[in-house]
């Protein structure tokens, strides 16, 4: 009897562990459908904008758009893009669904590596007269902000880091487009523009090599050509064997198309504003010819994942394609800066 009364309340028990586990069984299936749910539409890239610089009145009533204007409120734009999309920021998220996803963070890094080159150009050189002028304000205060870890999250968030960045990109933009104010200038100049377009070509540059290890190449090792007084920290082998991880190659091609997204914005920018030094150097249509290169990297990806076929095999290679449009719009700045060089 004994025996049997024990077995009747362990399985007593059992049931109401069982009755238990119902409710929170099905709170956790919610969470994690609504998690899933989230989770897609957070993964979803933003759209492309229209860049408009700010227009002025002038004495003579017509209108006429102040020069950097453009520039500046693309840089504006794109930064707030980066953390008011679908999701917010994502990049520092420490619950789901936001700590699943890793597509769109490395897409958020690719445009904010840009963000970082475009503020440090402005505050370097596009914000400066010559090399002995004076920095401008706000723009030596936002720059070191926008280079802020990307991966915080708490005391003090990226997020919050970025937003203050802001704030003085858009104390620059007022004063800049505030025609009492003579302590805020943007110089459109040629050589202002060489200055960041190598900076691009450099990014572009490693992108198109890390897109292009996806399937593994064995490369001559080129890194003292050019030079035979040459000389390097450590010595490498004359031919090496270059491969991107299995698990890193969908990682290098978000990041390459936020790249794409921020850039293709940038440029637009530049061409409204350094249009008459791209008119006098005859360049207007090789800056339109590299926008035209980098939209084709934004394309609709039909695939449920990034592909890694084979060069010639019979699955497609999305890096391989990817990191044609790029190396294709890296020669095109390659050559758009000599032109720009030339008298």
């Amino acid at each position: 009897m004994e025996m049997l009364q024990r077995l009747w309340l362990r399985f007593w028990d059992s049931l109401s562990g069982i009755k238990l586990m119902g409710p929170i069984g099905i709170v956790i299936g919610l969470y994690l459908l609504v998690s899933l749910v989230l989770g897609i539409w957070w993964s979803q890239e933003p759209d492309p904008f229209d860049v408009q610089p700010v227009v002025i009145q002038t004495a003579e009533g017509a209108e006429k758009p102040v020069v950097g204007s453009a520039t500046v409120l693309t840089l504006i734009k794109i930064t707030d893009t980066l953390l008011q999309k679908s999701g917010g920021y994502l990049s520092n998220d420490r619950t789901p669904p936001g700590i699943w996803l890793d597509n769109i963070p490395n897409w958020e890094f690719g445009v904010l590596v840009q963000t970082r080159d475009m503020s440090r150009a402005m505050r370097k050189d596009f914000s400066r007269s010559q090399s002995q002028s004076t920095e401008d304000v706000d723009l030596k205060e936002a720059e070191p902000l926008m280079h802020f870890d990307n991966n915080s999250w708490l005391l003090p968030s990226s997020e919050g880091e970025y937003k203050k960045g802001l704030k003085y990109l858009r104390a620059y933009e007022a004063r800049l487009t505030d025609p009492q104010q003579q302590n805020a200038q943007f110089y459109a100049r040629a050589d202002n523009l060489r200055g960041w377009l190598a900076d691009v070509s450099t990014r572009l540059g490693s992108l198109s090599q890390r897109l292009s290890a996806s399937v593994g190449q064995k490369r001559v090792n080129t890194d003292l050509a050019g030079e035979a007084d040459a000389r390097q920290s450590t010595s490498n082998a004359g031919e090496l064997e270059v491969k991107t991880g299995w698990m890193e190659i969908d990682d290098v091609f978000y990041e390459a198309r936020g790249t794409a997204w921020a850039l293709i914005h940038l440029l637009q920018a530049v061409e409204v504003d350094f249009s008459d030094a791209l008119e006098k150097k005859n360049a207007l249509i090789s800056l339109r010819q590299i926008i035209r290169e980098l939209e084709a990297t934004q394309g609709t990806v039909w695939s449920p994942m990034i592909m890694n076929g084979n060069e010639f095999g019979l699955l497609a290679n999305h890096s391989l394609v990817m990191a044609s449009y790029i190396s294709r719009a890296n020669a095109a700045i390659i050559d758009l800066r000599t032109l720009l060089e030339q008298g």
